[in-house]
């Protein structure tokens, strides 16, 4: 029998504690009651990856339903069915996608002995929560990061003398509005650097909504697959050229390769917002524009021109692949001069054009249907209602190259869902 003492909160978790105890590295035992086809998509994971989990769907647990009483018949099914396959020491984190069924199913492993907690929002609420980490609080500069946990997506407000600038906002504007609106800053200018495929872009909403400019590399306006022009309004990013913003500024630098009109973004010149680019233990695919035997090349000209920056430059990247990418702070970032010499794909380039070509393309990992349709969606050629865009943006982003990741388990190796384009 549950406590008296208990209240309902303490039968459940939301997304941020969740995420809390996931980057200190704790690894909760998982009941997964998700169709089968839904968590091989995606599920959760943990600094050292996926973890461990039983995925027992919920519509086969109620072989012994008998009148009204849904979780006597769930405690049942579990006590003839799942005794030898839950652990009776720890906790049981119970999920679904919404974080009603899970909650149905954790009431009925606790007549049974089990400490069973719910996710609250179930993976709707996971995959749609942010948390900003301070990267930089100086006189002149505050620079957070925006990081979306569940799909390994990373996004970033820069702040100085009140004014501030959105780099790759996700679709979900409420998190960069309250940061705003905390840090007492006047949004000036939002910029994607290049045209997404993993997930749809909050930029133009953002940016409309806000009125100020939405800039995009005028490359990226045009789907590379449909070859039809954005239905969109922005400003171009140009090579070169600077935004200012308070007292710093963000310069352009034109590095095409993962999409034609791929950007890094330089901020006083000390942090080096590489979108797509240079991530913590890889690089970005060349392929998500359908045309990866073409574009590798000026994708390693420009991962060669970006390696070549000071060392002491600060990367912080578009995505993450696990975890433990990130430091001690919980913040994902590298300086270049040692990303140089940790980065696969970055040490790679010592072989040359030729060599490193092979090694992109053999690298590949899948090329999810979806990404079509979420360029289509960020180039204003679709507008998707809230559970179509929620159904395209399911699971991680799979952005980077597979090679770095091989062995790992799960969807939290760019093969089975990380990266973003």
């Amino acid at each position: 029998m549950e406590s008296m003492t208990q209240t309902q909160s303490d039968f459940q978790i939301g997304a941020s504690a969740l995420a809390d105890r996931l980057m200190a590295g704790e690894r909760p035992f998982v009941l997964d009651v998700r169709n089968r086809d839904e968590f091989e998509r995606w599920r959760l994971e943990g600094r050292d990856g996926p973890l461990e989990a039983v995925n027992q769907p919920y519509f086969e647990m109620f072989d012994y339903l008998e009148g009204d009483d849904v979780v006597g018949a769930l405690a049942t099914y579990a006590e003839r069915h799942l005794t030898d396959r839950l652990p009776r020491e720890g906790e049981i984190l119970v999920v679904c996608a919404k974080g009603d069924t899970s909650d149905l199913v954790a009431q009925a492993l606790r007549r049974l002995g089990y400490r069973a907690v719910n996710l609250a929002g179930g993976m709707v609420a996971w995959g749609n929560f942010y948390r900003f980490a301070l990267v930089e609080q100086g006189e002149r500069l505050t620079l957070l990061q925006g990081q979306r946990i569940a799909r390994g997506c990373l996004s970033y407000v820069a702040i100085s003398r009140g004014e501030a600038v959105v780099v790759d906002p996700g679709r979900h504007l409420r998190p960069y509005e309250e940061v705003l609106r905390e840090r007492g800053a006047k949004l000036v200018a939002v910029i994607d650097t290049h045209a997404h495929a993993d997930h749809i872009s909050g930029g133009p909403e953002l940016a409309a909504r806000l009125g100020v400019p939405y800039y995009l590399h005028p490359y990226d306006g045009i789907h590379p697959i449909d070859m039809l022009p954005a239905e969109l309004e922005y400003d171009y990013l140009r090579e070169g050229s600077e935004i200012g913003f308070g007292e710093s500024k963000v310069r352009v630098l034109h590095v095409p390769g993962h999409t034609l009109g791929n950007t890094a973004l330089v901020v006083d010149d000390r942090f080096l917002l590489t979108g797509d680019t240079i991530f913590i233990d890889s690089v970005a695919r060349p392929d998500l524009g359908g045309q990866g035997e073409r574009w590798a090349p000026i994708h390693y000209r420009s991962l060669r021109r970006l390696a070549e920056l000071p060392g002491e430059t600060v990367v912080l990247p578009g995505h993450f692949s696990k975890l433990a990418e990130a430091d001690e702070w919980g913040i994902f970032r590298r300086e270049l001069g040692r990303l140089r010499k940790e980065n696969e794909g970055l040490s790679k380039l010592e072989e040359g054009e030729e060599a490193y070509i092979r090694y992109l393309l053999s690298s590949l990992p899948e090329f999810p249907e979806q990404y079509v349709e979420i360029k289509r969606v960020n180039g204003g050629l679709v507008r998707p209602d809230e559970e179509k865009a929620s159904e395209l943006e399911l699971g991680k982003n799979i952005c980077a190259l597979a090679q770095a990741y091989q062995g790992a388990e799960g969807n939290g190796n760019p093969d089975g869902g990380d990266g973003d384009e």
